[in-house]
């Protein structure tokens, strides 16, 4: 669940500024893909875990609502839902997330559900559940030749394993700094041409096609809130992709989408509809 605070001004360490506005709105970075990819016309099945509090039961209602199936999201006893504290302020975000019941997405949870992982057209997996448990998908993916995308946040590093089983991997400038420490962004591109994709925010989004190094250019918008543009974006990405979309396209297609999510309130207010992206592009 997103707590989200807006403020005039972000505080500095101990400061107390006067916030405008408080919401609690459903979220998480797995989530958020969900229900991104759902609105833009995706058959979605989320595979996760909640607290069995008042937050899981609002999550597991807004899932349903956006028509995401959650088979596969179990409430965890005794535990709290995941919570991300966020401040929107001076045009852009500051989180702090908690996982708690995320913790318990663990390698023999994601087994119970490998069925659902072998069958997918693509697999989207993030960084706010255990690391083990990202390379236990990575190798599911890689034995049925399931396209795995990962988007690499919050960032750690990444086991060797899980970037060769990735077919796409989606962090952002500072991302990918960390994961591919002593490389130059030119250097981490051209060893993994058309498998890294580094997002540049307002810029757009940088690759290596192979030949040379392509920068595809996001869409001005007047933003309202940006929380929720990279889920938005990675969702996009890999319904294009699994549409059989080229990269071009689907980059395109990925960042129009994210374009929209940011004029409206909340990581998932602003997430459009298949309709809404084909409509602006």
């Amino acid at each position: 669940m997103d707590l989200v605070v807006t403020s005039q001004k972000r505080p500095d360490a101990g400061e107390t500024v006067l916030g405008e506005s408080f919401k609690t709105v459903p979220g998480g970075k797995g989530a958020n893909q969900a229900v991104a990819a759902a609105r833009l016309g995706a058959e979605v099945t989320m595979i996760g875990r909640v607290g069995d509090d008042h937050f899981g039961r609002i999550i597991l209602d807004n899932f349903k609502a956006n028509s995401v199936n959650t088979q596969h999201v179990e409430p965890v006893t005794g535990m709290e839902s995941g919570t991300a504290h966020i401040v929107l302020a001076e045009g852009d975000n500051s989180i702090v997330v908690v996982k708690a019941a995320n913790d318990e997405v663990t390698p023999t949870y994601v087994d119970k559900a490998a069925e659902a992982i072998r069958s997918a057209d693509i697999v989207l997996i993030q960084h706010e559940i255990p690391a083990e448990t990202v390379v236990r998908v990575s190798a599911i993916c890689a034995e049925s030749g399931t396209p795995l995308l990962l988007n690499p946040a919050p960032v750690r590093s990444v086991p060797e394993e899980v970037i060769n089983h990735a077919a796409y991997i989606t962090p952002n400038e500072h991302e990918a700094a960390v994961l591919f420490e002593g490389l130059a962004p030119a250097e981490a591109l051209r060893k993994y041409p058309n498998k890294l994709f580094i997002t540049e925010g307002s810029r757009g989004v940088r690759y290596f096609d192979g030949e040379q190094e392509i920068l595809v250019p996001t869409y001005k918008v007047e933003a309202v809130d940006t929380t929720g543009a990279g889920d938005t974006f990675n969702a996009a990405f890999a319904v294009a992709l699994a549409e059989g979309m080229s990269l071009q396209e689907s980059i395109r297609f990925a960042n129009r989408a994210a374009s929209l999510s940011v004029t409206k309130f909340g990581a998932q207010g602003g997430m459009p509809t298949r309709r809404e992206v084909e409509e602006s592009l």
